[in-house]
């Protein structure tokens, strides 16, 4: 069958190239990644008979986005079945909604899920092509799960996922790119950036932006290109189609510098205040030791060692911290059994003062600092705070005292500071070197 269709030319490749099993497509609005993708799966069908499976996190969401697309394409392309025959007209398309579907005269099918009913998923059988639309929307479990669903006694087996990039804390970025808490490396996400087109191992990668669409009108892109003067978040994901830290950052005085940098800075303060903060954690939650220096005139915090681990009875953390018995370590006073353990262990720790509202003035106190600056010796810290943002609530606004992710460092340092005021010299009991 010939098709004459006018594409973008940045999409041209990408129509035809199938030795990936999995595609990943991200970028900035209207950059037609989601036409292409539809386009790409309608040529595959019409060539081959296959099972497709489309998935949005929301079913009800198919109706306006995907499944619509396709119709769209479908009688764009003169391919549309309308006629009442039980048989799918030959060389034709048949929609059908209740549930969506489209039907290929040649035996080949799209159905169309939401993650919101995996109940429906778990009849599906012989998938050999899966669509993961708007997959940051998707929670990571979701998309292992679909991995499972993909199988074919005979055909190759392909995943495509799309996405306008959101925060790096988002599963896509962790898994396709990297995971700095799991020590895992893929690809660097500016690398995607500069080429536009990736392939690491089985992964296609490939990034567009709305100038890669040429029926674009020239006035979209002017609104996008607005977006920097009063959202640059939104101006990085929807016109530039990249990752980056999504809402405002808690800590934008946050820097990291090689660890020598960061003692040397030390040993020139006068009269450092040395500052240990220990969050307990267990099972799921971290058990953090933050370990500071304060150069109180400029208003300079230093972090220059960490210990982060979870998983740890109380014998085993004792055990595990033996090396740091000898400092002064302000703690969780949620855990005042734990305390009192550590303590009959020789360790000089005390319990760090809470009360209401403790979160919120912990963080404001934080903020005071003119500079922080973190040792590239501390890996859990610079991943819990450079990009650590407030969380919003259902009507945008900021939560002062809540955050995108749980950050036990930032707890950590929470206790340590407990005695310590930015803007007063008092209660210090100030020591040089170490303590």
């Amino acid at each position: 069958m010939d098709i004459n269709k006018e594409v973008n030319p940045r999409f041209e490749d990408f129509l035809f190239d199938w030795n990936q099993k999995f595609q990943f497509l991200m970028g900035g609005y209207g950059s037609s990644k989601s036409y292409h993708v539809a386009l790409k799966i309608i040529l595959k069908l019409l060539s081959e008979k296959r099972k497709a499976l489309v998935i949005r996190e929301v079913y009800d969401t198919h109706k306006d986005s995907t499944f619509s697309l396709f119709t769209e394409i479908i009688e764009d392309l003169g391919l549309l079945d309308e006629s009442s025959r039980k048989k799918v007209a030959k060389g034709k398309i048949r929609p059908k909604e209740s549930p969506y579907e489209l039907r290929f005269s040649n035996g080949s099918k799209i159905i169309f899920k939401g993650m919101d009913k995996p109940a429906k998923l778990k009849s599906i059988n012989n998938v050999s092509l899966i669509w993961l639309e708007e997959c940051s929307e998707v929670k990571y479990e979701g998309f292992k799960e679909l991995i499972g669903r993909l199988r074919h006694p005979k055909l190759k087996l392909h995943m495509i996922l799309s996405t306008n990039p959101i925060g790096e804390d988002n599963w896509t970025y962790l898994h396709f790119f990297k995971d700095d808490e799991n020590d895992r490396f893929v690809l660097d996400d500016n690398e995607l950036y500069q080429k536009g087109t990736v392939v690491v191992g089985d992964t296609y990668y490939h990034h567009s932006t709305a100038d890669d669409n040429l029926f674009l009108p020239d006035s979209y892109i002017e609104q996008l290109d607005e977006l920097a003067e009063y959202d640059p978040d939104l101006h990085r994901v929807a016109r530039l189609g990249r990752y980056g830290v999504n809402g405002k950052r808690v800590l934008p005085q946050f820097q990291v510098k090689s660890h020598e940098e960061v003692m040397r800075a030390i040993d020139e303060i006068d009269k450092p205040l040395f500052k240990n903060g220990l969050d307990f954690g267990f099972v799921e939650s971290y058990n953090a030791l933050v370990r500071m220096a304060i150069d109180h005139e400029n208003k300079y915090l230093y972090i220059f060692e960490q210990y982060y681990k979870r998983g740890m009875t109380d014998p085993e953390l004792v055990e595990d911290l033996d090396p740091y018995k000898k400092i002064m370590i302000k703690a969780d006073s949620a855990e005042p059994k734990t305390i009192a353990y550590f303590r009959q262990r020789r360790f000089r720790i005390m319990g760090a003062k809470k009360g209401p509202g403790s979160r919120l003035q912990n963080t404001k106190k934080v903020k005071r600092f003119k500079k922080i600056i973190c040792s590239d010796a501390c890996p859990d810290v610079i991943r819990e705070l450079k990009n650590l943002t407030f969380a919003k609530d259902k009507k945008g606004k900021i939560i002062e005292d809540e955050f995108n992710i749980d950050p036990h460092t930032f707890s950590a340092i929470w206790y340590g500071l407990d005695d310590y005021e930015v803007a007063s010299i008092k209660g210090h009991n100030a020591r040089r070197k170490t303590g």
